[in-house]
């Protein structure tokens, strides 16, 4: 189904009020937004570059290698500390994450992200300047009661740099002091080289954020594409499945009562189409925005959502369906080779197939 041109978006459940999920997902994303700002001010987790010292929950977290220097503990102790102290708590924590990408695919990036909310939270507030997503997007994406309006613009900008200049100062804190940091800020009195990084992180934080923040979404975030690596080699990983058989009720779709369009696409964040087949999902964040969009139109006939979630076996039906399908629409658009006899001899004769009913 074509996206037309310009389209009216309600928040799901028409009544202005967010799904419950969804509101589950901000409270999520807010909480762990607070925890990756305050992580090294509380000495959570952050590595002390002047001592060479890992903080973890409050505590210096050491693996008993100095006893083994000055004779109080032997070899094998060390070597055992260095198993259940280092090898092992990585091997469980990056295993549990792969694990849940694999199952899910990227749920940290749709429901923790603490770059994935403020990618949202810029999307509105882009949208209310220009009606637009994104600076590189061609249509706008109207709402319901909003028109856009330029006095957003320095709004928008404002948040790009203060989004910026946090993100850089945070991860300066994970490397040195925070207190020190945020000390010799205030009274301006940071190194040359803590002012150069802050300085640079901010600019270059603040620049993506403005113009390549779906962008790096994609393709630039490590922790991102590992998740969908995972996720895509897994057959039974959680897709979204969408209803063939009633496909019909997908064209009269709605997204606001009385306003034609697809009411998946256009609530989809990273911009996707949540009906298209999993290898074309390879950046889908598992947000759920696309499912509630869809209950909400569908809901407003009285009828049930077309899209919904699939994990397992289902989800492995859901694949061959995708696949039986693209290899149908395939077989439409490129003639068929076939062989035939000629005369002894063997020619093709290419001939395009017939079309689906």
């Amino acid at each position: 189904m074509d996206r037309p041109p310009s389209v009216l978006l309600k928040p799901a459940g028409g009544s202005g009020r967010s799904a419950p999920s969804q509101r589950l997902r901000r409270s999520l994303q807010l909480g762990f937004f607070l925890l990756f700002i305050s992580a090294p001010l509380l000495d959570l987790l952050r590595f002390d570059l002047h001592e060479t010292q890992l903080w973890l929950f409050g505590q210096p977290w050491h693996l008993g290698l100095d006893a083994v220097q000055h004779g109080r503990a032997s070899g094998a102790d060390a070597a055992l500390n260095l198993l259940l102290k280092a090898l092992l708590p990585i091997a469980l924590v990056v295993g549990s994450f792969l694990f849940v990408a694999w199952r899910y695919g990227r749920l940290y990036c749709g429901w923790l992200c603490p770059h994935f909310s403020i990618v949202e939270l810029l999307n509105e507030l882009l949208h209310r300047a220009i009606g637009k997503l994104s600076l590189w997007d061609r249509l706008p994406v109207k709402r319901a009661g909003r028109s856009p309006d330029s006095r957003w613009w320095p709004v928008f900008g404002l948040a790009c740099v203060l989004m910026g200049f946090i993100w850089a100062i945070t991860l300066a804190s994970y490397l040195l002091p925070p207190r020190e940091l945020w000390s010799g800020l205030w009274n301006g009195t940071l190194t040359p080289n803590q002012a150069r990084f802050i300085g640079i992180g901010t600019l270059v934080f603040s620049a993506e954020f403005a113009f390549a923040r779906h962008l790096f979404c994609r393709f630039g975030c490590a922790v991102g594409l590992f998740q969908s690596l995972m996720w895509m080699a897994n057959p039974k990983g959680m897709v979204v499945a969408f209803k063939r058989e009633q496909a019909r009720d997908c064209k009269s779709c709605d997204i606001a009562p009385g306003l034609a369009g697809s009411a998946c696409d256009t609530a989809c964040p990273m911009r996707l189409n949540p009906r298209n087949i999993k290898r074309m999902m390879f950046s889908c964040v598992q947000c759920g925005q696309c499912l509630d969009a869809c209950e909400s139109s569908q809901g407003r006939r009285e009828k049930a959502p077309l899209l919904e979630w699939q994990v397992g076996i289902e989800a492995v039906r859901e694949t061959l369906r995708q696949k039986k399908l693209e290899a149908l629409q395939q077989s439409q658009a490129h003639p068929l080779t076939t062989p035939r006899e000629n005369d002894g001899s063997a020619t093709n004769d290419s001939r395009p197939d017939r079309e689906a009913a």
